[in-house]
């Protein structure tokens, strides 16, 4: 075998190495939020790049459900907020932490849902940490219906930071 077969098999083997061992743009670890940090967020697991439907945050409310009508979230429902790695692949919605936060805010909303002056304040759900869990406090006063958004906000912000919005469909669980 000539030198130069030698040295193209052996770039070759290196580059298939190098992808086979390559770090999955999304990454399972727990790791604190911090500075200029890549994330993606989900609310109760979804959605993903390849969900066809908006995820569900489940409200008990005792009866039918009627226009304006709140309840508790069900427990065990749970935002998240992951850290990426560039190169970003699949349709999901890329924040950035920007040059000075130590966490992400989960702030839920639902505009439109309620008559203008009574949407309760519900305090964030403060995410400390990338990879875990955070439960959505069953205290948290929520509509029986409808849709809402969670929005994943750096804190502190700067010029630089970008949250993340996932649309969500609450749903009355004790019909």
């Amino acid at each position: 075998m000539t030198a130069r077969l030698r040295a193209l098999f052996s770039t070759a083997a290196a580059l298939a190495l190098a992808g086979a061992l390559a770090p999955a743009a999304h990454a399972d670890v727990i790791m604190p939020v911090g500075p200029n940090d890549y994330f993606t967020a989900t609310v109760n697991g979804g959605p993903t790049p390849t969900a066809a439907a908006e995820p569900v945050i489940r409200v008990v409310c005792p009866g039918p459900a009627t226009p304006g009508q709140l309840g508790h979230p069900a427990a065990g429902q749970t935002v998240e907020a992951n850290e990426l790695f560039p190169p970003f692949s699949g349709t999901w919605q890329v924040g950035f932490t920007g040059s000075a936060a130590k966490e992400i805010d989960a702030i839920i909303s639902w505009p439109g849902i309620l008559p203008a002056g009574t949407t309760p304040v519900n305090p964030p759900v403060v995410i400390s940490d990338f990879g875990l869990n955070y439960q959505i406090p069953t205290s948290f006063e929520l509509p029986c219906s409808g849709s809402g958004v969670v929005s994943f906000v750096p804190i502190p912000t700067s010029s630089t930071a970008r949250g993340v919005a996932v649309n969500v469909i609450f749903e009355n669980i004790a019909v």
